[in-house]
């Protein structure tokens, strides 16, 4: 793939960013009755000063999606770099988006001083993991969860 830009997030990419949530596994937002809400939600995360959102696109399309936030570790004196959320168009990947976010995401930890970055990723998503992998990540530890609503999460694998 050429051409990919990478750029930070506004609000009217919430349509394209909230399915690529959902190929992710997270809840549907679109056309649910939580949809203004959630987009909402997503509009005052693009705000907030300890987070950044981006967006690649070819040709003006949004075809991928990383979030960071910069979060605050005891006995650290700079901030951590967290990517909570990587994910680009199932159809699109392989083709260097998600090498473009993350090394934008990268830069932007960079210039903010952190001292490290982290992401979890699930554990079926092997495909994931091997990107990672090359591109300089090493698999250093375990998430655990526990639902706390009738939200299941994690979702369960997609075959």
């Amino acid at each position: 793939m050429t051409d990919i830009a990478v750029r930070e997030g506004r609000p009217e990419d919430w349509p394209a960013v909230a399915a690529l949530l959902a190929e992710l596994g997270r809840p549907e937002a679109l056309g649910t009755d939580l949809e203004d809400d959630l987009r909402r939600v997503y509009e005052r995360y693009l705000d907030r000063p300890d987070t950044v959102a981006l967006v690649a696109e070819v040709d003006g399309r949004v075809l991928g999606f990383c979030d960071m936030e910069l979060r605050t570790r005891l006995n650290f004196a700079e901030p951590q770099a967290w990517i909570p959320d990587l994910v680009v168009e199932e159809a699109e990947r392989s083709r260097g988006a998600g090498r473009a976010l993350l090394a934008r995401a990268e830069e932007i930890a960079r210039e903010r001083g952190c001292w490290g970055m982290s992401l979890e990723s699930a554990t079926w998503r092997d495909r994931a993991h091997a990107f990672y992998v090359r591109e300089g990540w090493t698999d250093s530890g375990k998430a655990f969860s526990k639902p706390l609503t009738d939200i299941p999460w994690p979702p369960t694998p997609r075959p």
